[in-house]
């Protein structure tokens, strides 16, 4: 169901909030690391340089010591300062001798440093074990111990630090091998300088900084595309005329809202709406005024919503809008009352709207019970509103038409036709059947009109009004115009070979077909090559064709004359520029409309008409054919008028090939009858 429109949606939606959201959080946690790292690196460098000047004065003193130069009473040692408590350790690491204050906690600890070939034994200082070895062996800072070390002894270092000294001390204890196999263990001390605080506190103060300040920029970018998304989805959502919802809009939440678990069992229709004759308006007002006039229809579509319903102008002068309804007649009701609100929306104009309506029921399994609509296609059932819609007349003001399954078959009817015409032509199933005109007053065959049926292997017996008006909208047309014009060529000849006196037969001519320059030459092609003489095939055009290219028309008419065709106009009489045609086309036969011989009961009106119609032909040179005549009271009076011919039910239906044959061989007996009695 995702069509094109709700991937471009779901792309814009999909923006990379998310995306940025995890970057920011991966940079946030890199960040730290990094700045850890950093604290890390810079102590743990700083604790080695430290720790191994603290590692080469115990060494020295170990030295000193073997050397007898280090005892209680020596210069040497009182020189050492923070240096001056030892231990001697033997070789079970028992004490066997120490100097000074013995803070040390013999509970070993192995350490590695840069500058010192393997591991050194370190002791941690009973007052502050600030130093802890990694899983590798190097060293580390023990910041936990190391606070509290410096928590306790706070007034010690400020007094230092007030004092001038500008460091604080923290113990531990080194211990160096001597010979046989003793061991010097000497107390040191890591001290802080302040500078080396200030140095660390500028440094992670400077790196926390720079990574606040990229957090905050990437947290104002993050909302920054969040609003500049909101914004193109408002663009994406807004129609360009109206300024409120456009079918985007109704397409996307429509569907969204439709498939939510609580709306599962509500009853819901989608409308089409249609504003008739809007480019008219347009055209005798104005673009802006049309447009204006579109938004009253948007506003007025609103005013009726309730919650959760929702409308949205889809095109030029159509409007899409879904309702929710209780039942059909509360539903019903209410697009009455909203085409009457529409139909005056203006003071000064009356405008007609068209209304297809499509229902969509509850969703339920195969138990009957009601479940979440988990597919909508709300395009597609907007479709079938517009079907239902486009079924309304053209001409006859405002309508509403539900969309039912009645419609379904006939788009399925459509569909099967168009399928089927290609080879419906190349089996020839298309059969000419023959409508035989007769002269009102001598009852004699003086012509026939050429009508088409299908004759469908699948469908049998189609008759013209199934099939023409879906080949006139498809296209087709112009085709079966060659058919039938071949076709009745054939038989002409045919039945002139046989001896039989024919009569012309005049085949119909779409006015699609008029849109052919080369028209006439085509028609004079296909019946040359056939052999049929031209008096004998006369060429119908309906009055509508008129309304065309009027220039072209007279041109293709002025040739077909000029190759001997007959040329008439059908229906004469169903339009409303029928004088004008008479004017400007160079007729032959003049064909009055059925029409005019129905509902002139108790009224002479329309006799009053075809009495004009037939004189004013006469004066034109033109022969008439009063077409769709029933009753014998008719044909008198078309007799009395002079109307040429008939044709009609009262003589003859439409009739296959070898029924019609028969009326030429009855009409060729007759003939020579009379022709016998004469002699």
């Amino acid at each position: 169901m995702a069509n094109n429109k709700e991937q471009r949606f779901r792309k814009l939606k999909k923006s990379h909030l998310w995306l940025s959201l995890l970057f920011l959080i991966l940079f946030t946690l890199i960040a730290h690391a990094a700045l850890v790292l950093f604290v890390a690196s810079f102590l743990n460098n700083l604790l080695g340089q430290k720790i191994q000047g603290e590692y080469d004065h115990v060494s020295y003193m170990a030295r000193l010591y073997e050397n007898g130069l280090l005892d209680s009473d020596s210069r040497v040692l009182q020189l050492l300062d923070d240096h001056s408590s030892y231990l001697i350790l033997n070789a079970d690491e028992e004490i066997i001798e120490e100097s000074g204050e013995n803070t040390c906690d013999l509970t070993p600890e192995f350490i590695r440093i840069s500058g010192v070939t393997g591991l050194i034994t370190y002791y941690p200082d009973r007052d502050g074990d600030f130093l802890s070895p990694t899983a590798g062996g190097y060293l580390a800072v023990n910041f936990r111990k190391t606070y509290h070390f410096l928590t306790k002894n706070d007034n010690l270092i400020l007094e230092q630090l007030q004092e001038g000294q500008n460091h604080a001390n923290l113990p531990f204890w080194i211990e160096v091998p001597m010979k046989d196999g003793k061991s010097f263990v000497g107390k040191a001390s890591f001290k802080i300088y302040l500078r080396d605080v200030i140095l660390l506190s500028a440094f992670a103060a400077l790196l926390a900084i720079m990574i606040f300040v990229i957090f905050v920029i990437m947290i104002i970018s993050i909302c920054t595309n969040r609003s500049h998304q909101r914004k193109l989805l408002s663009v994406f959502f807004t129609d360009e005329v109206t300024g409120q919802h456009n079918w985007m809009w109704i397409l996307i939440r429509g569907e969204q809202m439709l498939k939510r678990r609580g709306n599962a069992s509500k009853h819901y229709a989608i409308l089409s709406i249609l504003f008739m004759d809007y480019r008219n308006f347009c055209v005798c007002h104005s673009i802006a005024e049309g447009e204006a006039m579109l938004c009253k229809v948007d506003r007025t579509i609103a005013g009726i919503l309730r919650r959760k319903e929702m409308s949205a102008h889809c095109s030029s002068a159509s409007f899409a809008v879904l309702l929710q309804y209780n039942n059909i007649n509360e539903l019903k009701q209410r697009v009455e009352d909203l085409l009457a609100k529409l139909e005056n929306i203006d003071e000064t104009h009356k405008f007609a709207f068209h209304i297809g309506v499509d229902l969509m029921e509850p969703v339920v399994d195969a138990s009957g019970k009601i479940v979440r609509r988990k597919t909508v296609n709300i395009e597609e059932e907007y479709n079938n509103a517009c079907a239902a819609r486009e079924s309304l007349p053209d001409n006859e003001g405002s309508g509403i038409a539900f969309f039912d399954e009645a419609l379904v078959e006939e788009q399925r009817w459509i569909d099967t036709v168009r399928e089927r015409q290609d080879a419906a032509l190349a089996n020839e199933e298309f059969l000419v059947y023959y409508q035989p005109k007769y002269d009102p007053k001598t009852n004699e065959l003086r012509g026939a009109e050429a009508l088409v049926r299908w004759n469908s292997p699948e469908f049998g017996l189609i008759p013209p009004g199934r099939f023409i008006p879906i080949f006139e909208k498809s296209g087709f047309i112009p085709q079966i115009d060659h058919y039938m014009i071949e076709h009745v060529a054939r038989d002409q000849k045919a039945w002139l070979d046989s001896g039989y006196k024919c009569v012309p037969v005049s085949v119909n001519v779409s006015r699609a077909h008029f849109i052919e320059s080369d028209l006439a030459e085509q028609i004079k092609g296909i019946i040359d090559s056939i052999g049929t003489p031209h008096e004998l095939i006369e060429l119908e055009v309906t009055e509508s064709a008129f309304f065309d290219d009027k220039k072209a028309m007279i041109d293709t008419i002025n040739r077909l004359k000029s190759y001997g065709f007959t040329v008439s106009m059908d229906d004469f009489g169903s339009g409303y520029s029928s004088l004008n045609s008479l004017k400007d086309m160079p007729l032959d036969v003049l064909k009055l409309d059925a029409e005019f011989f129905r509902g002139d009961e108790g009224n002479n009106r329309g006799q009053i008409v075809v009495s004009e119609a037939v004189r004013l032909a006469k004066s034109l040179n033109m022969r008439t054919v009063a077409e769709g005549v029933e009753i014998k009271e008719q044909v008198d009076f078309l007799a009395d008028l002079g109307c040429d011919m008939i044709q009609g039910y009262y003589f003859a239906k439409p009739m296959p090939k070898n029924e019609y044959e028969s009326r030429m061989q009855n009409n060729n007996i007759n003939n020579n009858t009379e022709l016998e009695e004469k002699e």
